[in-house]
C-alpha cells in the first residue's frame, strides 16, 4: 500500500480509515468502497482511491478550504469543452473524524504521467499540449475567478530564491535572465488557465496526452501560465511545436518562460528533501531556462 509522504510544517493528511469514515457518513452511497492511498508528487493534495472508478483529494494545508468547492463549480463549465479528458466531480465532502477541511470525490482517470527525457512523441504531446490550452483560452470568461500573479508580483520572491540557492546555481545569470523577464509587456487580456500544466497532472496513453487533473487552481489569468511546461517536461527540440500548437506571441511565450524559472526556484529550495522528483524537475527548469539564454 502507498504512503502519503509529509512536505509540509502544517499540513495534515487524514489516513485511509478516516477517509472511509467520512464517505461513509456524509456520502453512505459510496461506502462499500474500498479506499486506498495513492502516491503523488503533489503538493496541495492528498489523493486515495474510491474503489475502481473514483478519487478522494483532501486539501493537505490551511489556506486551501475553498479549493474542493471551486474544482467542483468550475470541472463542470470546463470539461465540455476541452479536448481531453478531465474529471468529473461527484461529490463534496465536509470536515469531521479529525480532518479539518472541505474534500472533493471525483471520477478516477487512467493514464500514465509523462517522465521527463522518456517521452515517446514529444512532438505529438508538444501539438497535444497546444491544443489543450489553445482550448482553455477560448473558453467564455464570464464570472470566472481571477488566478496568479505577475512577473512584477513575483520579484521579491524570486530574489529571495535566488539568494538562498546562491551555492547550487549560477545565481548571476539567473538574476540576469529574470531581470530580462521584467522588461516584457505584460499581459493584456485574461483567459482561462488552468495554472498547473505539470507532468503529474497529466495523462498519457500511447505517449499522447489523455488526460488533465487538478484543476484546484483554474481560472482567469496569463495565457503564460499554462505554457510552462515547454521547460518542466518537453525537451528542446520539441518546444517550437508547442509554440506554434498554441498561437501564442512572442512576448507570452518569453512570459512563460520566466514563470517556469520562477516556479522552480521556489521549489527547489523548498522541497529538496520532501519531494525529491519535483526538485530534480526544478533543478532541470533551470538548467533549461539557462541553456537557452547562453
Amino acid at each position: 500500500m502507498s504512503e502519503i509522504r509529509l512536505m509540509h510544517d502544517d499540513e495534515v493528511i487524514p489516513d485511509a480509515a478516516q477517509v472511509a469514515q467520512l464517505v461513509a457518513d456524509q456520502h453512505p452511497r459510496f461506502a462499500h468502497l474500498p479506499v486506498t492511498p495513492v502516491a503523488s508528487s503533489g503538493t496541495d493534495n492528498a489523493m486515495f482511491r474510491l474503489g475502481d472508478e473514483l478519487a478522494v483529494r483532501l486539501p493537505r494545508r490551511p489556506g486551501m478550504e475553498e479549493l474542493p468547492a471551486h474544482e467542483h463549480r468550475w470541472l463542470q463549465h470546463l470539461a465540455p469543452q476541452l479536448p481531453v479528458a478531465v474529471p468529473a466531480p461527484a461529490a463534496l465532502g465536509e470536515p469531521g473524524h479529525g480532518y479539518p477541511y472541505p474534500w472533493l470525490v471525483l471520477t478516477w482517470l487512467g493514464g500514465d504521467n509523462p517522465r521527463v527525457g522518456a517521452l515517446r512523441h514529444p512532438h505529438g504531446l508538444a501539438r497535444d499540449l497546444g491544443a489543450f490550452t489553445r482550448a482553455m483560452r477560448a473558453i467564455d470568461t464570464d464570472g470566472a475567478p481571477s488566478t496568479g500573479f505577475s512577473l512584477a508580483e513575483r520579484d521579491i520572491q524570486v530574489r529571495r530564491d535566488i539568494e538562498a540557492l546562491r551555492d547550487e546555481i549560477d545565481a548571476d545569470a539567473v538574476t540576469a535572465v529574470w531581470e530580462r523577464a521584467l522588461t516584457l509587456p505584460a499581459h493584456t487580456e485574461n483567459t482561462w488557465v488552468h495554472s498547473d500544466v505539470a507532468p503529474g497532472n497529466l495523462l498519457l496513453r500511447g505517449g499522447r496526452l489523455h488526460g488533465v487533473i487538478d484543476f484546484s487552481w483554474c481560472g482567469i489569468g496569463d495565457p503564460a501560465i499554462d505554457l510552462q511546461v515547454a521547460w518542466n517536461l518537453l525537451p528542446a527540440e520539441a518546444r517550437a511545436t508547442l509554440r506554434e500548437a498554441s498561437g501564442v506571441d512572442e512576448a507570452t511565450w518569453l512570459r512563460a518562460r520566466a514563470r517556469a524559472l520562477a516556479q522552480a526556484l521556489v521549489q527547489l529550495p523548498y522541497y529538496k528533501t520532501t519531494n525529491i522528483p519535483l526538485a530534480t524537475n526544478a533543478r532541470h527548469v533551470i538548467a533549461e531556462v539557462l541553456a537557452k539564454t547562453t
